[in-house]
């Protein structure tokens, strides 16, 4: 890879541009791609529309979008000219969108055609503009409506620095001060760098796009980095529902996915577990260590063939693998990986590529990120990471209480994680500081591992373990479809056979977690919690609200 002489989006573009100009960039799943030639003559279009419209470096643009090949040209518009992009989670409320609109001060938004309805009663002081991002006519206008131009070119001439603000990302927003966290070029390119060289991109290489492009993860590993590496992303241009991306797997055949825990935990709970549990003969067989390695060598074939057979990285972050599944993918040989971080480094920390995986680490820390465990005291077996690198956010917008809280006067960064390294300096992730339980005789508790057993017995979906009146209380939202499925045969005879059957399971339940766990982590109370639980854009649960 060339050296990049900036680190800035439009250094990374043109350095690509140089090597990579008619190799495809962005496309919709079941269209022709769009080239890097293609994608620049837009990016150019799109600016000199934003000049139309008054938009100057250090102004606020958002971009309430599905994943499209668009959203990257917007959003690259914005920031090649200085101005600052705010990304909105599609799933965001419109009394959410309306806080943050305000709040970062948004004067332009541009949005999807079925997400426009969540902003018609905006109408905050600065925003002047909506503008339909499919083809970017303005739906509303304070200023005329002005039209866009394909061919057009901007009129001015803009150098952005390293240091300038490239994004303002908010990490909540439904209550309490919002906290949108200020990310910099410099910290942006230099996390896409970290995950170059965790796992190298080629040109050759083809990324499905599954996870909101609002979200730092995707957006930095998933944008930035192909295009640092002239590869092409493919969007569904829809929520990734099984019927609409397995067929796009075939089609695309992508060498590159990055996921969360969850996407491929509830394949290997409801796919390929239930092959080698249905049946006693093949369960008594799967017992036997080597056995087992074998069936899953053979199960990690057909997977990898159900994601179009020529998957190379299968990034995982956001949260904590499950144990048992993680050893599935070691022994299935299938192509995962993961990696650690904050919105607040940009995001990526740590991590490890498919061909030196270890089981339930993080993997080192990234190239040029320090990375150290602060103890609470010198005996303590872990203890806060702290991080310090050119990806550490430049703070949280207008709210410099806030940061002082995060980031300490020399640079580090406090993660809010619990963590320890091995002696090949391994990180490993014990939970959040916040999660941690202490129980009455000063034994630290961590939620996070008991889950992760929990989550493992049948027809549990997931679970969150909380403290009650001294007490831990394990929260079980279990498959009641897969109940009724499975023990459909019961129906003529028992009423209410799933709830009944629920009860059963809630008590065996205790039993497999209490004699898997340490005398602390014991749970005193299982309870059987009907909905799912309400989950962040990375899919982890929002443990604030059940606790």
């Amino acid at each position: 890879m060339e050296e990049i002489p900036r680190l800035t989006f439009p250094s990374f573009f043109a350095a690509t541009i140089s090597r990579f100009s008619h190799r495809d960039a962005l496309a919709l799943v079941g269209e022709k791609p769009i080239t890097y030639q293609e994608t620049h003559g837009r990016i150019l279009a799109v600016m000199a529309f934003l000049e139309k419209l008054g938009i100057r470096p250090g102004d606020k643009v958002a971009i309430l979008s599905t994943n499209q090949p668009n959203w990257g040209v917007a959003y690259f518009a914005v920031t090649f000219m200085g101005a600052v992009a705010v990304p909105l989670l599609p799933e965001f409320l419109p009394v959410e969108i309306s806080t943050l609109v305000e709040h970062s001060e948004t004067r332009v938004i541009f949005a999807s055609e079925g997400l426009l309805p969540k902003l018609e009663g905006i109408t905050t002081g600065l925003l002047q503009e909506v503008v339909r991002i499919e083809d970017f006519s303005v739906t509303r206008s304070k200023s005329g409506r002005p039209l866009f131009e394909a061919s057009a070119t901007p009129a001015g001439v803009y150098e952005v620095e390293e240091d300038a603000l490239a994004a303002i990302i908010y990490t909540s927003g439904t209550t309490g001060t919002p906290k949108g966290v200020m990310l910099s070029h410099k910290n942006i390119c230099f996390s896409a760098i970290s995950g170059h060289n965790i796992q190298p991109i080629r040109e050759t290489d083809r990324f499905l796009s599954v996870l909101p492009l609002s979200h730092t993860y995707e957006n930095t590993l998933g944008l930035i980095l192909p295009m640092y590496s002239g590869a092409c992303v493919y969007y569904l241009g829809k929520p990734p529902t099984p019927a609409l991306l397995l067929p796009a797997l075939l089609e695309v055949k992508p060498t590159t996915i990055l996921t969360v825990p969850l996407i491929i935990e509830k394949i290997f709970r409801s796919k390929i577990l239930p092959a080698f549990t249905g049946n006693k003969v093949v369960n008594l067989m799967y017992k036997i260590p080597a056995v087992r390695k074998m069936l899953h060598k053979v199960a990690g074939k057909k997977l990898l063939a159900t994601f179009g057979g020529e998957l190379i990285f299968f990034g995982v972050g956001g949260a904590k693998l499950n144990k048992t599944v993680e050893q599935f993918l070691i022994e299935s040989g299938f192509p995962y990986a993961v990696g650690y971080g904050l919105t607040e480094c940009a995001p990526l920390l740590a991590g490890f590529n498919p061909q030196h995986p270890r089981l339930q680490s993080t993997g080192p820390a990234c190239k040029g990120v320090e990375l150290k465990i602060v103890k609470a005291d010198e005996h303590a077996g872990e203890g806060e990471i702290w991080a310090k690198g050119p990806n550490i956010m430049k703070g949280y917008y207008k709210e410099p209480g806030l940061t002082g809280e995060i980031i300490t006067p020399d640079g580090w960064l406090k993660t809010g994680d619990l963590g320890a390294f091995d002696a090949d300096n391994n990180l490993f992730i014990k939970g959040r500081v916040k999660s941690m339980i202490v129980r009455s005789n000063g034994e630290n508790v961590y939620p996070e591992d008991i889950e992760s057993v929990i989550n493992n017995f049948r027809h549990v979906v997931e679970s969150l373990v909380v403290e009650q009146k001294g007490k831990l209380v394990a929260l079980v939202h279990f498959n009641k479809e897969e109940i009724d499925l499975r023990y459909q045969h019961l129906k003529s005879e028992v009423s209410n056979y799933a709830e009944q059957k629920i009860e059963e399971l809630r008590i065996e339940l205790q039993e497999y977690v209490n004699s898997r766990v340490n005398k602390f982590s014991q749970v005193q109370l299982v309870v059987s919690h009907a909905d799912p639980f309400q989950k962040t854009a990375t899919q982890k649960i929002k443990r604030f609200m059940y606790v």
